[in-house]
């Protein structure tokens, strides 16, 4: 499903990651551990082609990423990817139904089914009741589970989480990691977790730590 070779990439004479190699099956779902810097986000970014590489390369379902023209890029990364971003970047101007339904929506999906689909996500997540609330109304808790669940709710075949439970409690921590790991392995895809938690990292069926020297499995 998807495979680094080489991966190198730079931010003036700093390098970030150094020659990164790794492979990821379908209904697999791995772990990246590091330390605070080190270039955990920025994996992901060049993995989802929203950052260019200095050297190597990355294949997604036996395509190379870097040979797409930027819509091409952007239609793989709307139709297959669903991304869990520390950040979260929710619209200020939606609720969080909307939210979570705005990628069923760019891909034209009938609105009846957008409305299903995303008020069973946010109750999977512990946001049932909640679909009208604005992002300005939810804890940072709330908006992490929103962020998740607008990740999952296009039943991507890659899933990409940057530190998915930061800003959770444990038992809703534990519940964010049961669903990430239930629609790798339900749906066949391939998932990535970035994390600096073990104990989240330990929910996976492959853990690597990535240094200044590369991606090494511990």
């Amino acid at each position: 499903m998807l495979r680094l070779s080489g991966v190198t990439k730079r931010f003036g004479g700093r390098t970030v990651l150094n020659a990164v190699s790794l492979e990821v099956a379908p209904g697999e779902h791995v772990a990246v551990l590091g330390e605070s810097g080190i270039g955990k986000s920025t994996l992901l970014n060049v993995i989802a082609g929203l950052e260019p590489v200095d050297a190597g390369s990355i294949a997604y379902d036996g395509f190379e990423m870097a040979a797409l023209s930027d819509d091409a890029a952007t239609r793989v990364r709307r139709d297959h990817f669903g991304f869990v971003f520390q950040a979260f970047h929710l619209l200020p101007h939606l609720n969080a139904e909307q939210n979570v339904g705005l990628p069923l929506l760019l891909r034209g999906v009938p609105a009846a089914e957008i409305r299903s689909r995303s008020r069973m996500l946010l109750g999977a997540v512990g946001l049932g009741g909640r679909e009208a609330a604005m992002p300005r109304e939810l804890s940072g808790g709330e908006l992490q589970r929103v962020a998740i669940a607008r990740a999952l709710v296009g039943q991507p075949k890659l899933v990409l989480a940057d530190e998915p439970t930061g800003n959770l409690d444990p038992d809703n921590a534990r519940q964010v990691l049961e669903i990430l790991r239930g629609q790798v392995k339900h749906h066949g895809a391939a998932g990535i977790l970035v994390t600096h938690s073990e104990a989240a990292a330990a929910t996976c069926d492959r853990q690597y730590w990535l240094s200044t020297e590369g991606l090494k499995p511990v």
